[in-house]
């Protein structure tokens, strides 16, 4: 818990966010959303709506986004639900920030496969940077945190930063995905291995290979 990003105090909380309500834009968005439901299920737009309401604490701040509780309390009434049912979702899905990030969140995978292939020399490119477990660099850029398995074993080790996943990596890679970031361009997402499109081994494939040289042909032409 120690590593936890700190909740700031409950009154200054609800003194930034005690007003919360959605954009003209999420407004519309909110109602396309719910649209989605048969009538009286409206409940079942939790989740995208606590998505689009961390999105919109994110551009007000220049962040990720995070979901303080007055936040949450909107959508709960939005969707004629009691708060703490919309809270019991906010808390189980680690997508949803339940406290201030930076403009990157660097989530790093340390289970097993992503620690046999080096996930420790990833964690150092990000501590070597001034990252801490838990907390949010001084310039507000980046936010450090470990997490479990995010199912990319097979191109293991690799973070989740924001929406992007960075794969194949090594402490070189990773530094240079960081400094990209920080002078605001962005990395090549996916896997960080030349010889690798998506999860193939690395290697080259193995079996149907005349398909995979005809779509990678497909994909140069296009």
């Amino acid at each position: 818990m120690a590593d936890a990003p700190q909740i700031p105090d409950e009154a200054e909380v609800r003194a930034r966010w005690g007003a919360f309500a959605w954009t003209k834009e999420n407004a519309e968005q909110a109602k396309t959303v719910i649209a989605r439901y048969p009538a009286g299920r409206q409940r079942s737009a939790v989740m995208p709506l606590l998505d689009l309401a961390q999105r919109q604490v994110g551009a007000e701040t220049q962040t990720q986004g995070w979901l303080p509780v007055p936040v949450i309390e909107f959508v709960a009434a939005e969707l004629d639900m009691p708060f703490i049912r919309a809270y019991e979702v906010a808390t189980f899905y680690t997508m949803y920030n339940m406290a201030p990030v930076g403009r990157y969140h660097v989530q790093v995978c340390g289970t097993t496969p992503c620690l046999l292939r080096g996930s420790d020399d990833v964690m150092a490119a990000c501590k070597n940077r001034g990252m801490t477990k838990g907390k949010t660099t001084p310039d507000g850029l980046f936010t450090l945190t470990e997490v479990e398995c995010m199912g990319t074993c097979t191109n293991a080790p690799m973070v989740q930063i924001n929406d992007d996943n960075y794969e194949d990596l090594d402490y070189d890679s990773m530094v240079r995905i960081l400094d990209d970031l920080a002078a605001g361009k962005q990395p090549k997402t996916g896997p960080q291995n030349p010889k690798r499109y998506t999860s193939e081994p690395e290697g080259g494939p193995t079996t149907l290979k005349e398909m995979v040289k005809a779509n990678h042909d497909y994909r140069k032409e296009w």
